[in-house]
């Protein structure tokens, strides 16, 4: 089996793991907040859906928060404005985790790197003998927890070997079956309308929008485009090394058991600049990983605007912010009140979470 060296692993990534083995251990995958309520998940077409003419945000509350919006693409899509910005210079860049979708109590994506350890493991009977596979087939949270080294190599060997098609398969098949192990809902139903309706809004008056997000491309890039309806070439996230291989005979791309680039705090921009080439004029994010995207975009010339989303709902979703073990929301809250960026109340802003369940 081959590890990944952590003493070689950005720090960032090394305390972001960290949380979620430590959220493993105090939450023991029942969340750090409570459970929302009433009907949840959300059909794909929802992230398509026109936004009617009389209100283009029908799931925002009206107030400070939404006409802050409202007033600001105005002002950028007004002709002849001082503020006005050209089709090309649109850019909206979105967190997911937390974001447009939930993440409590683990990252998602988190939950199906454990899930391919377990499917992975007939092929591996040497890991009869890790301590931490042990812990993680007897749901011993504690004791993944002590053995973080070991559990990050046997997530890179059940995460790589595979060429990028077989992965993606892996992904769609786990994302077609796979549901949240609180709300009992497929994860690609916890998206939230309010802000599938302000993508389509944004997409509407000329916006071009963009995934900027800690989790992985290749986890990303199969299913955004049916939720969201970004394309997958408008995705920038933490990538891992890919080689090009001939295997039997024809060209194939194969995932390597190391780490590309982290598209997580300062990376955020880093990956904008890769990926995009622009800088975005509005940015979205949740917690304090999203602190740097939201100062670069923020400090552009003209007109800008940066949002937060502060997960306060605990009847309707979960509710955390300063000590939560995953999307903490302390530095970038503080940041947000000193220069006045937009922070969005999920219990006051939002009429709703998730859009109707689907049939």
């Amino acid at each position: 089996m081959e590890e990944i060296d952590r003493r070689r692993l950005p720090q960032r990534i090394l305390t972001r793991i960290s949380a979620m083995l430590i959220a493993l251990t105090v939450a023991a995958c029942a969340g750090t907040g409570t459970p929302a309520a009433g009907p949840a998940g959300a059909p794909p077409a929802g992230a398509t859906r026109a936004a009617t003419a009389a209100d283009p945000l029908p799931s925002w509350q009206d107030g400070p928060v939404k006409q802050s919006i409202l007033k600001f693409v105005a002002s950028v899509t007004r002709e002849g404005a001082p503020t006005y910005v050209p089709l090309s210079e649109r850019i909206a860049t979105f967190d997911n985790d937390g974001t447009l979708w939930s993440e409590q109590p683990l990252y998602f994506q988190f939950l199906f790197l454990l899930d391919q350890v377990k499917q992975a493991a007939p092929k591996h009977p040497e890991w009869k003998n890790s301590p931490a596979f042990k812990a993680l087939m007897a749901n011993n949270h504690a004791a993944l927890a002590k053995y973080q080294k070991e559990l990050l190599g046997l997530i890179a060997t059940a995460n790589s070997g595979m060429t990028v098609e077989a992965y993606d398969e892996t992904i769609r098949a786990w994302l077609a079956s796979a549901k949240h192990p609180k709300l009992q809902r497929p994860f690609t139903e916890l998206v939230y309308q309010p802000q599938l309706e302000l993508l389509a809004y944004l997409r509407a008056n000329g916006f071009k929008t963009y995934i900027v997000s800690g989790g992985t491309i290749e986890f990303m890039r199969p299913w955004v485009e049916k939720v969201y309806g970004i394309p997958p070439e408008q995705v920038i996230g933490s990538s891992q090394v890919v080689t090009y291989q001939m295997l039997n005979g024809q060209p194939a791309l194969v995932r390597q058991p190391k780490l590309d680039f982290i598209d997580d705090g300062p990376g955020k921009p880093v990956g904008i600049y890769r990926g995009i080439g622009r800088r975005p004029i509005l940015a979205f994010g949740n917690s304090d990983g999203d602190l740097q995207m939201l100062q670069y975009v923020a400090a552009g010339p003209g007109a800008r605007l940066a949002l937060l989303v502060h997960h306060d709902d605990a009847d309707r979703e979960f509710a955390y912010d300063r000590q939560s073990k995953v999307g903490k929301l302390d530095k970038a809250w503080d940041e947000a009140v000193a220069k006045g960026w937009t922070v969005v109340s999920m219990k006051r802003d939002w009429k709703q979470v998730y859009p109707p369940a689907q049939q």
